[in-house]
């Protein structure tokens, strides 16, 4: 397995939703990962991501918090961010169907769909074709997720299910991926995100 930079530190939005299995992820990648709470936790931070969770609860804790604005300035900086799932949608510029008082970071030219798959497929498993990780497919978990409804001229299109639904997407130092890569035992996608900060860190 690939190590990275130990220098690298990853913060991940630790506010609520599935931030312990990020951050045990990245430290087997050997990186400094550690949860942000607090303002000052974004301090000299290479690298940021947004996890699973309750996006409408995350968006207004990130407020009650005080890092809102500090988060849309890192990302204006051009520090990499990752969002997962909820993070997905708190990265979007738009979404369909927001609650009332869902802030947005909006970041990245998409527009995404909350809770995408309904009550059927609320939670799924599928293999995805994800050339950026190379030929091996990446098996993902799907845990009421969105999904990216447009995508801007400089989105790329990492991943869709095979119906064409878009869910994973880079513009730049963003990422965003509508699954939960944390849950899979599958490195692949963490360590995408590293090459990311690490081409920004050089």
């Amino acid at each position: 397995m690939e190590k990275y930079n130990p220098t690298l530190r990853i913060g991940v939005l630790a506010l609520q939703g599935d931030f312990e299995a990020h951050i045990r992820m990245l430290k087997g990648l050997g990186v400094d990962a550690k949860a942000v709470r607090l303002p000052e936790h974004l301090d000299e931070i290479d690298g940021i991501i947004l996890p699973g969770g309750e996006s409408t609860t995350i968006g207004k804790l990130m407020i009650v918090y005080g890092l809102h604005e500090i988060l849309q300035k890192k990302i204006a900086a051009g520090v990499p961010v990752w969002g997962t799932c909820a993070g997905l949608i708190l990265l979007a510029r738009e979404t369909d169907n927001a609650l009332a008082g869902q802030p947005l970071l909006a970041s990245m030219d998409i527009r995404v769909r909350r809770n995408a798959f309904g009550s059927q497929r609320e939670s799924f498993e599928t293999d995805l074709s994800v050339p950026a990780l190379g030929e091996a497919p990446f098996h993902t978990f799907f845990i009421r997720g969105p999904l990216v409804e447009q995508a801007g001229p400089e989105v790329e299109v990492l991943a869709t299910l095979d119906d064409g639904t878009i869910v994973a997407v880079r513009e730049g130092t963003l990422l965003g991926t509508a699954f939960h890569p944390e849950v899979s035992g599958d490195t692949r996608f963490h360590q995408y995100f590293l090459r990311i900060v690490q081409s920004v860190k050089r």
